[in-house]
């Protein structure tokens, strides 16, 4: 099938670019799947493509108060010197696919307006007319209400890692979140391939695959340089190792330059 739309679709792609079956393919079906599972992690890591920005939501209960609310602790020994450490539960574990957080929506009340809000008289008084009144001057104040939040109330801070997948939130938790009420995240998601199944045919993965593919057949023919085949063929497994990381390193460094995120807009 010249356009893959499964794990074993892109697999049997990936052997007809090497030659299959015009070519015996020297690589055992683990290692294929190994090679697979390797070329969709990096896919996952570093091509925009191989994920989404989405927004998570998630409920607050009480299991998760009691919890965050308790300490563990732990005790560090070295040189007959004992020092005690506690470290806070104040995270939430998040779905396996999220690879990084961006952000949570603020803890305020700028969804609402009541008749005592700066931002309610404002467009009372100042924007009764929009034909008459510049807007520029209600932008510019909403600027400065923001920027007078953000230095006065600040943001919560936020960390990260993929591989615990603990989203830490710095704040307190028994006055900023009440039980109930829902704390929505920005993060980025990678898209799972068995159910956006259009991810195998990108182009990328495809070329990716095959030359790792393509290395692995090498390192297995490797082992057997200078042997001498039925009719005088020689294996030269080393070649085909070569190029394939030729290969591989291109495609790594077109990935980086070409189809990565700024890192720095991800936390995780």
């Amino acid at each position: 099938m010249a356009t893959p739309a499964t794990r074993e679709n892109l697999k049997q792609y990936a052997l007809r670019a090497l030659g299959k079956p015009v070519i015996e393919i020297n690589v055992d079906d683990d290692q294929l799947e190994d090679r697979i599972d390797e070329a969709l992690q990096y896919y996952a890591q570093f091509h925009y493509d191989a994920i989404r920005r989405t927004y998570l939501k998630y409920q607050y209960t009480q299991a998760d108060k009691d919890r965050i609310t308790g300490n563990s602790s732990e005790t560090a020994t070295k040189n007959s010197v004992s020092t005690s450490w506690s470290e806070g539960n104040n995270y939430l574990v998040v779905p396996e696919s999220v690879i990084s957080v961006i952000n949570i929506f603020p803890f305020s009340d700028k969804g609402n307006l009541n008749l005592f809000d700066v931002r309610y008289q404002l467009r009372l008084n100042d924007l009764y007319d929009f034909s008459s009144t510049s807007i520029v001057n209600y932008d510019v104040v909403l600027r400065h209400l923001d920027f007078l939040d953000h230095i006065l109330v600040g943001e919560k801070p936020l960390r990260f890692n993929q591989h615990d997948n603990r989203l830490y939130i710095d704040m307190d938790w028994s006055e900023d979140l009440q039980v109930g009420e829902y704390l929505v995240i920005e993060a980025y998601r990678k898209l799972d391939p068995e159910t956006y199944t259009d991810v195998y045919n990108d182009i990328y993965l495809k070329r990716y695959v095959t030359s790792l593919f393509k290395k692995q057949w090498g390192a297995n023919l490797s082992k057997f340089n200078g042997v001498t085949m039925i009719g005088g063929v020689s294996l030269n497994g080393q070649q085909i190792y070569t190029e394939a990381l030729a290969d591989i390193e291109k495609l790594e460094q077109d990935i980086r330059s070409s189809y990565e995120l700024n890192p720095a807009m991800m936390i995780g």
